[in-house]
């Protein structure tokens, strides 16, 4: 039982693990488990199970019943978790513990692929030269 939505745990393939992500796509999985692998966790990654279905609408009686349109095919997802139950994905990134393979800090924005080079020569403060001010 996860005490927040930001740290989970879960079973997966019979261990006990901590939730990296839910609904992953192929190529989300490949970038986590090299990542992860990298900074040396463990990583098992297992299909996400199929969203439950609506049930299907009670016919009126009287009128005859109407047949539901065929849902449309799943997207192939996954969850992807590592064995250290101590590991939570936000305190990772925001604490600064994970490295890419150049030996930068993982960025949020590199975290999120929308950068393929974790540029962390961006500092989260700075301060004014002239008055010594924080900004």
């Amino acid at each position: 039982m996860a005490i927040n939505k930001n740290h989970e745990f879960e079973d997966l393939d019979g261990v006990k693990c901590a939730v990296v992500q839910k609904n992953a796509s192929k190529e989300r999985v490949a970038f986590l488990k090299d990542l992860l692998e990298f900074n040396r966790y463990k990583v098992i990654v297992v299909p996400s199970p199929p969203p439950k279905a609506a049930p299907a609408p009670k016919p009126v009686e009287g009128e005859a019943p109407v047949e539901a349109a065929p849902a449309p095919p799943t997207p192939e997802t996954f969850t992807v978790g590592v064995t250290d139950v101590t590991f939570n994905a936000t305190n990772a990134v925001f604490g600064r513990l994970l490295k890419t393979k150049d030996n930068r800090v993982v960025t949020l924005a590199y975290w999120q692929q929308e950068e393929t080079t974790s540029s962390d020569n961006i500092p989260y403060f700075s301060v004014d030269e002239n008055s010594h001010q924080w900004k």
